[in-house]
């Protein structure tokens, strides 16, 4: 989610909350004579408050594995997940007293850092990704479609380069797997690629083609693989420049046009290749944060009944 302006009134309302916690928190530390207890009614006020926070939190999972539920906006909950997040933090450090304890509570406030700072490092890769995304990869597509889009760009340079070289000793590109990265289409759903590419008919070798047809076999049909090579004649940007100027330079004319259409969807492989990577960045911080984050909701849960009970 972005921070943009929408965001000052949460912001507001947690630094007050906060004051007002900070300010009843300083004479309870000044007149409790063994320091902070959790035990301690203020203690106790402020564990609760904490720990409503943390479980208003973490009910944003289940907010949007039913996303039907009437029950407010989607980004009123994410903005709520954020700041009643942080806000819980010194919440429970002050129902703690700055101390850890014991060999549960050590656990629980370690898990609570990391959670926060993983639920940070989200947050901020989402303020930047999301315009690099849109300046690196402008022919970007739907996530779990990458695999299936790459095929497809495989199966039309073949088209395109038998087109001019003659059939090619290759095999069809197969079916994707059926996968889901991200949200937006189920299992094995496939929407169509809106611009489909022209399919040129099948003709026999060209005059001059050898080296285009040796350039493909050997470097750029590789390069449109589902699995991406680290390296090779394409690896990077200024790699394939060279590679297919040079392909321009060695070959007539009259294959100036194949080598061109060649070079836009090898372009084209690189960009859904970095949204790939991007993409990775953008929500692989999740694979820490939930886990993270429904352990520590169950051992603050254990931990309240536990110091209830005793």
């Amino acid at each position: 989610m972005i921070l943009d302006a929408t965001h000052t009134r949460w912001l507001v309302i947690c630094l007050v909350i906060l004051a007002g916690a900070t300010i009843a928190y300083v004479p309870y530390h000044q007149a409790s004579v063994n320091g902070p207890s959790g035990g301690s009614w203020p203690g106790l006020a402020y564990g609760i408050a904490g720990f409503a926070l943390m479980v208003y939190a973490g009910v944003l999972g289940a907010r949007r594995k039913v996303p039907t539920w009437r029950l407010g906006r989607g980004s009123t909950w994410m903005r709520g997940h954020i700041w009643f997040g942080l806000l819980s933090l010194p919440l429970v450090l002050f129902h703690s007293g700055f101390e850890f304890g014991g060999a549960l509570t050590q656990v629980l406030m370690w898990l609570f850092i990391a959670v926060v700072a993983s639920g940070i490092f989200g947050l901020l890769v989402q303020q930047f990704l999301p315009r690099v995304m849109m300046v690196q990869v402008p022919l970007e597509t739907i996530y779990e479609e990458i695999d299936s889009v790459v095929l497809q760009l495989q199966a039309e340079a073949d088209e395109v380069a038998a087109a001019v070289c003659g059939p090619l000793p290759v095999t069809a590109p197969g079916a994707p797997l059926a996968r889901r990265g991200g949200g937006g289409l189920h299992a094995g759903q496939v929407t169509p690629r809106p611009t489909p590419r022209p399919r040129p008919p099948s003709a026999g070798p060209a005059a001059g083609s050898a080296l285009l047809k040796d350039a493909y076999l050997r470097d750029i049909r590789a390069f449109l693989d589902r699995k991406l090579p680290r390296d090779g004649r394409l690896a990077t940007p200024v790699k394939t420049t060279v590679l297919f100027q040079h392909l321009r330079t060695a070959l007539p004319p009259s294959l100036h046009e194949t080598v061109n259409e060649l070079e836009a969807i090898c372009e084209e492989r690189r960009q859904l290749a970095q949204q790939k990577r991007l993409h990775h960045w953008l929500h692989g911080w999740l694979l820490v944060h939930v886990p993270l984050s429904m352990a520590l909701l169950l051992l603050s849960a254990v931990h309240a009944v536990t110091a209830l009970r005793y």
